[in-house]
Formats: structure tokens, sequence, C-alpha cells
């Protein structure tokens, strides 16, 4: 066998013997970028496989990710801790090689991805990271923050808009240091059905050209050399983001199914991988790998060469500016500023002095401005709504091509803005947040739940949260949105009820390192809601008493959120007077309150007190919490354009109608 082409070969080998043995998989796409792959793993990534967390290591990202082989087979191929074991186990229960791939299975693995053009828009993100921290870290002669996103992607990728949007954007900005490799192979799914032109007639290469990349056609993928020559020209662009089109043949070495769609989703079949084991010329069993092909692909040695050289410039950069360098070690390591719990408290007791009316929007910013500049790590933007969003600060940057910055203008991209944010969150050293409308959370959601999926600390901030946004009427009103988000596993949720709740939401969100949280914010002036101490420390909880029945056991609890805690407390006045003593309970965020031990939920909702909820928006969420036989205020239908008021009055979301629902219960 030529030892050249063994290297590629035994990515197609390992694919094929791993989806067939699952009898699941995409052979496909591993098969027919082994050589691309080949060219970027051995000639230009740099990284370590004993330290897969090396904070100056390239980003490596698959966002056609139903071809997972591919990237199994590189990071076991070159030493990361993947033994054979776990190839054989792919696709199976607790593998480290599941179908797709997710982050925390296997070492090396930068992003889940599989939702295609997801893994384009983190690898933005990530090459946007690389740029704002080298901005801010690196000084005259040290280089320490210094290395590429790559990124390979398909057809499908390139056909989700997701696609589109973060990569006007990347040109847009100019991100020299990402490197896009695309495998132009023709095939998709429905190539079974029919020819891809009969869906996809793009001309890839001048849709590029327009968002501002530079574009290398022509590729061979199956050329290592060609490959390779292509990926030196782009390392040495320094103005724009690199896409190089390589021309593969699906299932390459497959003598019946290669360049069909039969081999894109569905394992070869036995007798199909026998024959292409001849015709590759592979000789050694399923699973087994010949030495002298480990020996090739083996990156320890100079993945640790490189780290070391990396470390000795780091420790001269110390010694020279050691505050510098302490504070990217902080920041890559997650951690939060010495006096971030001090500056918190600051920040809670002037908001609570204030007894400031506005709308928890203007609160959200008004917590950025206190907080920003005591975390430099801030980084975010809006998808063309600032002006509303209300999300820069005094001290906010726009990043541009010139470098620096802590602000990104995302337009009107939500889809692209989110994963971008994940990406951002995903390479490390920065906090980041992207918001827009809570209506367009829908634009946003696939992004969202792999956020959640990958437990990464990234903020959505999303305004405009009831049909209280008013004359923009049913188009911008949200109304199953809060629901919707709430149901994400993983996904933390608030929604304040005024300046106090939303710093405190800020602060949970910023503080949380095992997933995003969504911060959802009026458009309205909301009344500041007087409180104790003991009250205050217990927002952090997600439900608390904001009011407790006067002078007698309650006869029943409201529970309420957002905008609706007003009507809820006007409610429990009314009720007062009718002699019926009534608990308010204000309920932010529902995810925290559910983490919360029995002990505190009964005390906050005590057993067999009957239970009312008032929120303006879907109600069959609140049923968890008051039962089949409880009552809710809400909103199960579009709402109307027409001034907020008029709209809460029109819908019935009103104190009265509170009063109502809880006579109902007695």
């Amino acid at each position: 066998m030529n030892s050249r082409v063994d290297l590629s070969n035994a990515i197609r080998a390992l694919a094929m013997d791993a989806v067939q043995q699952a009898n699941s998989g995409h052979p496909g796409m591993p098969m027919g970028m082994a050589e691309i792959a080949e060219a970027l793993w051995i000639h230009h990534l740099k990284h370590n496989p004993a330290n897969p967390a090396w904070m100056d290591r390239d980003r490596f990202v698959l966002s056609n990710g139903h071809g997972s082989m591919l990237l199994y087979a590189l990071l076991h191929l070159t030493g990361y801790d993947l033994p054979m074991a776990e190839i054989r186990r792919f696709r199976q229960l607790h593998s480290k090689t599941p179908g797709h791939p997710e982050r925390s299975c296997a070492p090396g693995v930068e992003t889940t991805t599989g939702p295609l053009g997801q893994g384009l828009a983190n690898a933005i993100g990530m090459a946007i990271a690389e740029r704002v921290l080298a901005a801010q870290f690196n000084r005259d002669g040290f280089p320490i923050v210094d290395h590429h996103t790559y990124v390979f992607l398909g057809d499908g990728c390139l056909m989700e808009g997701i696609s589109h949007e973060a990569c006007s954007l990347a040109g847009t900005l100019g991100l020299a240091k990402l490197i896009a490799i695309y495998d132009d192979n023709g095939i998709s799914i429905d190539s079974e059905k029919g020819q891809i032109r009969q869906w996809f007639t793009d001309d890839v290469k001048r849709r590029f050209e327009a968002y501002g990349w530079r574009v290398i056609a022509g590729v061979d993928g199956h050329d290592v050399a060609a490959v390779e020559r292509a990926i030196r020209r782009a390392r040495r662009e320094k103005s724009r983001p690199t896409l190089i089109c390589a021309r593969t043949t699906i299932a390459k070495g497959a003598p019946t199914k290669a360049n069909t769609g039969a081999a894109h989703g569905a394992p070869l079949g036995e007798k199909e991988v026998a024959a292409a084991r001849e015709a590759i010329g592979w000789r050694s069993p399923p699973f087994e790998i010949p030495q002298h092909v480990y020996d090739g692909w083996d990156a320890r040695q100079r993945g640790a060469a490189a780290e070391r050289r990396w470390k000795r410039r780091f420790n001269a950069y110390e010694k020279q500016y050691p505050e510098a360098a302490a504070e990217l070690r902080r920041r890559m390591a997650g951690e939060l500023p010495a006096g971030w719990r001090a500056d918190c408290d600051a920040l809670l007791a002037g908001v609570n002095a204030k007894t400031e009316a506005v709308a928890t929007r203007k609160a959200s910013q008004n917590t950025i401005e206190a907080l920003a500049p005591v975390l430099p790590e801030l980084i975010g933007g809006s998808a063309d709504l600032a002006g509303s969003n209300l999300t820069m600060w005094s001290g906010s940057r726009p990043l541009g091509k010139a470098g620096g910055g802590n602000y990104l203008f995302f337009g009107v991209r939500e889809f692209g803005m989110a994963g971008i944010v994940n990406g951002l969150a995903l390479h490390g050293g920065l906090i980041p947040y992207g918001a827009t409308f809570l209506v367009f959370s829908d634009y946003a959601r696939n992004a969202l739940r792999v956020a959640a999926l990958m437990r990464i600390r990234a903020i959505y901030v999303f305004t405009h949260d009831s049909v209280g946004l008013g004359e923009d009427g049913p188009t911008h009103q949200p109304i199953e949105h809060a629901a919707c988000l709430r149901l994400i596993p993983n996904m933390e949720v608030w929604r304040p009820c005024d300046a106090v709740e939303a710093a405190v939401a800020w602060i949970a969100a910023i503080e949380r390192r095992d997933g995003p949280t969504s911060l959802l914010l009026s458009r309205q002036n909301l009344p500041f809601q007087k409180r104790s101490g003991e009250q205050l420390a217990a927002i952090s909880r997600g439900g608390y008493v904001l009011a407790e029945a006067a002078g007698a056991a309650p006869q029943a609890v409201i529970i309420a959120t957002g905008s609706e805690v007003p009507l809820a407390l006007a409610a429990q006045q009314a009720l007062a007077g009718e002699g019926i003593a009534v608990r308010v309970v204000s309920m932010p965020s529902t995810t925290v309150f559910d983490r919360q031990d029995a002990a505190w939920r009964d005390a906050v909702l005590p057993p067999g007190v009957p239970r009312a909820a008032v929120e303006a928006g879907v109600s069959d969420y609140w049923r968890k919490y008051v039962g089949l036989d409880g009552a809710v205020v809400g909103v199960d239908r579009y709402g109307e354009s027409a001034p907020a008021a008029e709209v809460f009055r029109f819908l019935g979301v009103t104190a009265e109608n509170v009063v109502k629902a809880v006579r109902s219960l007695l």
C-alpha cells in the first residue's frame, strides 16, 4: 500500500466500518473529505491532543456534522483520548461518539453540530472572539492570542438561511483568520430522488465574493497537495475570510455508491464495504489501523512542541505584563473578577434605594452600564434594535474591521446572531449576549436549543415581552414565546417585574456557567416594588413571597411575573377589602424556582391553598403550578394593534379579572 494514500484511506475505512456496525450513519461525507482532512490536520492545524483546552489552539468546526465519523476518526488517529473502543461504539448509548458531534462527549469536539449551518455560525463567533481577545491582550512582540478558525461545510449548510446571515456579517467584519472549506460534492439526501440542480443552483463563488470573502475555487478535494496549497494561500490572507471550494466525490472508493444519494445517510452495506476495501487497497480488518498509519497521523509530539513554544512566549509575556497575563488566565478559566460579588451587592443596593419605575429593558441597560466596566469580557449586541433593546452602554465600542471592540451590530440576523453568540461563548474568554424582540426568538430558536444542549454561558436579551408593546400589533406581540423558552431543557428564563428583579436576573445569567439564559424584558414602565432584605435575597431563588396576606393565613395565592405583578398586587388589595386574605408570589424565573428544594417550594406555594396565576401569555403553562382546579388569567389568542393599556383591557388581563379568578376558587 502507498503510505501517503493510506492516511486518507484510514478515514474511509473507519467511517465505513463504524457506520456499518451501527447500522446507522452517514459514511459518504467522511469518505469524500478524507484528503481535505489530511491536508488540514497534518499540515496546518495547530492543536495538542494531550491538551484539547490549550487556549491558543486553532479551532476546528465540522458544520456538516452528519459526517461525524470524519471528526471521530481524526481525533482517534491524531492521538486524542478517543480509543478504538469508542469508535466501535459509534451511535450507541453513552458512547463518546454520538451520531452528531456533541461538545463534552469526546475531547477535541469544539461545538455541537448537526443542525446544518449552525456550526458555520459558531465558527464565525469563534473567529470574532480571537480577534477581540488578540486586540485586548496582544502586545508588540507577544502574539499571545494568534490562531485560526477552520470550518468544514457542505451544500446543506449553504442552503440553510443562517449561512447567509452569518457569512454576510463575517465578510463585513473582514475575519481574515476564518477559513471555510466547502465540500462541493453535489449530493444531498434527496439526491436519491432527483438531482441537486433541481433545488440548489447558487453560484457559491460569486455569492461569497459578494459577501466580501476571498474565494479559492476549483480545488480538487482529492488532491492533498492542491488542498494544502489552497489552505496556505488562505492563511496568508490579511483582510478577508476565505472560502475554499473543493470539488469532491461523496463516498469516494465505494464502487457502486460513490457519487450517489444512497451514500449520504445510510450504511453502504456489507458487500459494498468489502468492495470498497478492495477498490482502495485497504487490507486491514475492520477497526484495525496499521502502525505506519498511526505514525503518519500522530500529532502528539508536534502538538506538544507547539504548545511548549507558546508557553515560552506566554511566560515571557507574563513577566513583562503580569496583570494582562493574570486577566487572560482568569477569563479563559471562566472565572469572574475578584470583586464581583461586592460590585453586585453595591448595584442591587443602589437600584433598591432608587425606587425607580422604569421599563425592565431600561433597567437591563442600567445593569449593563453598572457591570460592564468591571466585567471586560462582556460583549454583545442587537439584531438592528439597539435603540429598542437598549443593549448599548456608555463604554460600548463597535467591533469593525480594525479589530477591537465590545459591541456587535448584528444587523437583521436573529438566527445568525444567536449562532455567533454561541460561538463567542464556546471560544472562551468572553461572556456574550445578543438581543432582539421576544417575538423574534422564533427566528433564533434552534440556536437557543443547541446552546442549552451544550450548556454554554450565552445570554439572550428579549425585549418587548408581551402584548404590552402595544401599537405594533399581533405580528410583534409575543403570546406563546415565554412558555416555549421555558420548555427548553437547561434554558434559564427570567421575566422580571421591576428594576431590582432585572438586576438580579442579569447577575444570575452572568454567574451561570452551566447553561444559557433568556431575559424577557418589558417595553413599558413598571413600578418599583418595595422589599425587605429577606425578600431581596429570595429573588435569586426564582419565586418568592412578594406580598403576604394581611392579618391571616392566605386563603389563596396569586402567582405573577413581569408586568402582571402590579395587577396581582392590585387584586390583593381589592380582595382584602372583601375580607379575602391573599398572598402574592412573584415568580421571575420558573426554571430557577423549579430547582429549589421541596421545602422552599412548599413555603412559597403552600400545598392545599388555592392558586391563581396571571401572565400576559398562554395559560396552559401555568397549570403545573395552579393545577386543573386553579385559575389562570392569560392570553390564548393573538393580540391587537392599539395602545398597551387598551390591549390589556380588551384581552382581559386586568386586576378585576384576577379578582374574579380568585373568587372562583373560594
